[in-house]
């Protein structure tokens, strides 16, 4: 009897316009996308189409890019404007069944029962889709539109974003899952005592409870965390149910997958708790020549000026060297550590000049695949095999076109292989990706004391 192969997990990211620098360029995609319901709808309804677990919404709360080197802004056409997610998932929510809904809040810049609350909602609305992907915002463009000059340094945002994640956790068990009873004949609307307070005082939060929202299908969303950084990976290890990763070869990949999750059992957690999903971005047609000229057709599509605004935030501006000479050591510090040393590692392995790097990070962007279904699909397998993920976070180089690729060719390719599922196995969130239901930390202790 053959052995039941291991099932991926995939997330479609469908921010924007696509991933790729001069996407808004392309002549089969909306410009004007990211200011457009239906855009973010099709794309949404072709991954679910797919039978992705869910959609993956990255945000920033100001307008990050710089305008370095000057003019550059004004050309990308990247993450300048586009719909506040909080607000657009529900209505997708509304007019989709089955696939998860991902979005980025700031820990930084919002309040935990804020966070709590909206994403209990969302939960309730989409019937148990929900998920919080959890980030510290790191861009003084943030700060500016919050009463600060300046973002607050790395270990302050990181020690906040621990509190808050456990005040958050703490909020969605306010209620046991029993505690509305509803009895209409005695007059008793909820059971007092399956109420909980969470009377929390730490650092940074002073929150009292209990949440006024209840009932979530999931017993709480979906947690997902991104940072690759060494408190990042803490929180992944104690919280998170799924880790957006960057990762772009399969060494690096394994590496990272044995850290996060070997840390997991400290906190008493088994090692399939977490679902490891580095971000991969393709380029499929029917024949490799068809795929590399998508990719080629995009690439002379690159501004020069957007090409050195896409390394600026790891390795500053670099408009003052040769842009055909080798790429300089950084001198300052990164807004983002973890990028500027994944940059720096390809650097020294490729032998880039900076207008070599500049095209790799605008172009292919980390993990990137050209070709056909088959050829994807086998370097997808072989990072399953090998233990390096459990599926990945599919970033399409345009929006819908690089989408309805992926869904059209790659997708099938999986399903023929019995790596990906032909349907929705569950009606959650929670239950497509193969988690272990969520106990209220009451329940399991019965007389009030936390879970750890």
């Amino acid at each position: 009897m053959t052995a039941e192969k291991k099932q991926m997990r995939l997330g479609m990211s469908i921010r924007g316009i696509g991933y790729h620098a001069a996407a808004w360029r392309h002549p089969d995609v909306p410009a004007d996308g990211t200011l457009r319901f239906d855009h973010y709808l099709r794309n949404a309804q072709l991954a679910e189409q797919g039978k992705c677990d869910m959609i993956f919404f990255a945000d920033g709360i100001g307008i990050r890019e710089k305008d370095e080197p000057r003019g550059s802004l004004s050309r990308s056409g990247y993450e300048i404007v586009e719909m506040e997610p909080m607000t657009l998932l529900p209505a997708i929510g509304a007019l989709t069944k089955h696939i998860g809904l991902v979005t980025t809040a700031s820990t930084t810049y919002n309040e935990p029962y804020h966070i709590a609350r909206k994403f209990a909602t969302l939960d309730l609305i989409s019937g148990g889709r929900a998920g919080w992907n959890v980030v510290t915002s790191w861009s003084d463009a943030e700060a500016q539109n919050f009463n600060r000059a300046k973002h607050l340094d790395y270990d302050t945002r990181y020690e906040r974003a621990v509190e808050f994640v456990e005040v958050v956790k703490g909020l969605w068990d306010s209620w046991e899952p029993d505690a509305f009873v509803y009895d209409k004949a005695s007059s008793v609307f909820y059971d007092e005592s399956k109420l909980h307070l969470l009377n929390h005082k730490g650092k940074h939060f002073s929150v009292k409870g209990p949440l006024n929202v209840a009932g979530m299908p999931q017993g709480r969303p979906v947690l997902v965390q991104a940072g690759a950084s060494e408190p990042g990976r803490e929180i992944a290890a104690a919280s998170a149910d799924v880790v957006y990763a960057a990762q772009d070869t399969i060494a690096a990949a394994q590496t990272y997958y044995n850290d996060v999750k070997g840390r997991m059992a400290k906190y008493g957690r088994d090692w399939d708790d977490l679902k490891i999903m580095p971000a991969l971005r393709t380029f499929v047609a029917p024949t490799r020549a068809e795929a590399q000229a998508k990719f080629d057709q995009l690439q002379e599509l690159l501004d020069p000026l957007v090409l050195l605004a896409r390394v600026y935030n790891e390795l500053g501006d670099l408009s003052d060297y040769p842009i055909d000479g080798p790429v300089p050591e950084p001198k300052a510090e990164p807004q983002i550590r973890s990028g500027r040393e994944r940059i720096m590692q390809r650097v020294r392995a490729n032998n880039w000049t900076i207008r070599q790097l500049c095209q790799n990070v605008a172009g292919a962007g980390g993990f990137c695949l050209i070709g056909t279904a088959s050829d994807i699909a086998d370097v997808m397998e072989e990072w399953m095999a090998a233990g390096a993920c459990d599926g990945f976070n599919i970033t399409p180089p345009t929006l819908p076109g690089g989408c309805a690729d992926f869904v059209n060719f790659v997708t099938p390719e999986l399903q023929r292989r019995g790596v990906f599922r032909r349907e929705y196995e569950g009606r959650t969130l929670r239950e497509n990706l193969g988690l272990k239901p969520h106990v209220n930390r009451y329940t399991r202790h019965p007389l009030g004391a936390a879970a750890d």
